[in-house]
């Protein structure tokens, strides 16, 4: 086996780790070479939708970030709080984490969840609902089907 910091990446590589053919070459020009497998590690890790949001941030900007009834503007904490009248507002949370739910179920979901418990309490509310939708990839992948037998 070769040292990961001197195995070159390949482009088949980038798209496992879920990166597009044209990041793949926009790495390439950054560095001015083809990365090595731990770069290309690293770069999936800062390029992936949970750290960058780079699929879902144009659909976030369309949102509203501030009104009458948001006692927290949205992007100031990592929770939005909306008046919901009589001195009582309500926080709001979406974690992005699915990466650990692909992986462990159990352990993923637990930290989706405690991520989102984090950032309710720090509001100073207190959960008193939460809905998860996990996503596991594509269903003719071995990995997909063994998480789902349970």
């Amino acid at each position: 086996m070769s040292n990961a910091s001197t195995q070159i990446a390949t482009l088949e590589q980038a798209q496992e780790m879920g990166l597009r053919p044209e990041e793949f070459d926009q790495i390439k020009t950054i560095l001015g070479r083809t990365p090595n497998f731990t770069e290309m590690c690293v770069y999936s890790v800062m390029w992936s939708e949970h750290c960058s949001y780079k699929n879902s941030i144009k659909w976030l900007k369309t949102l509203p970030k501030d009104g009458p009834h948001m006692l927290v503007k949205a992007g100031e904490e990592n929770a939005g709080l909306v008046d919901i009248g009589d001195g009582l507002g309500c926080a709001f949370k979406i974690e992005s984490h699915n990466h650990p739910s692909a992986l462990e179920p159990y352990q993923g979901a637990a930290t989706g969840v405690g991520g989102i418990n984090r950032d309710i309490f720090t509001m100073g509310a207190r959960p008193i609902a939460q809905l998860n939708s996990l996503r596991f990839g594509k269903l003719e992948n071995p990995k997909t089907k063994w998480l789902l037998e349970g």
